[in-house]
């Protein structure tokens, strides 16, 4: 006789790994993607719950947390923070190599990479590293700071651009209090990073400021 159909297991809703299998990755949820890189649980919280919970928060914001902040997490050891940063990382490098090199040559094409900030409810402070055609080798987060300010140094600027041998840098940073105006502390930070790029060779050719209601670019407003 044919076996009757287990009915049970017909009306269970897939799990993660089952309804990628079936159907494939995009119609996973950001929680089901989560608890996917976490692998297991913990004792008294699945997988699939701590997934959940992560993805309450934007994407973007996650994908800047640093170590320490994963750490906090009821049931993130570093094994777990590590397979998370790693994946936040791997879909940022696939961003980032997917369109071939991005000239830059105006303000729009700076803001077209970083539009993403307009939405941070934090500060950041991001560089662009260009080489000697303008085109963008990497994006580097070097602060994240509070809802209304973000303390930068010059040695966290420079050192990636050093690194990577960039030929320029574009400055960048978001004002999550909606208005781009430059204040005079974005001022006063500018000035000294222009001096310093021009002592280490490297120069910087922006700063661009983006906001909810608008965006700024120094060079455009002849602060640089």
């Amino acid at each position: 006789m044919p076996e009757e159909p287990d009915l049970a297991a017909a009306s269970r809703p897939l799990r993660p790994r089952e309804k990628l299998q079936s159907r494939g990755v995009r119609p996973l949820t950001e929680s089901e993607l989560l608890s996917l890189v976490l692998g297991t649980g913990s004792p008294g919280r699945s997988a699939l719950r701590l997934g959940r919970v992560l993805a309450k928060r934007r994407l973007q914001e996650l994908a800047e947390w640093p170590l320490r902040r994963w750490l906090a997490i009821a049931g993130v050891g570093p094994a777990r923070a590590a397979a998370l940063m790693s994946a936040f990382e791997l879909g940022r490098r696939a961003l980032e190599s997917g369109g071939g090199a991005r000239a830059v040559r105006g303000p729009e094409d700076v803001i077209a990479q970083v539009a993403d900030l307009r939405r941070a409810r934090r500060e950041h402070f991001v560089v662009l590293l260009l080489n000697a055609r303008h085109e963008i080798q990497c994006r580097e987060t070097v602060s994240i700071g509070s809802l209304n300010a973000s303390i930068v140094h010059p040695r966290e600027v420079f050192l990636p651009a050093i690194v990577h041998s960039a030929a320029s840098v574009v400055l960048v940073h978001n004002h999550p209090s909606g208005d781009p105006e430059p204040s005079e502390e974005d001022l006063a930070i500018t000035r000294r990073l222009v001096e310093v790029g021009e002592l280490v060779g490297i120069s910087v050719l922006d700063h661009v400021i983006v906001a909810a209601r608008g965006d700024v670019s120094f060079r455009s407003r002849r602060l640089l």
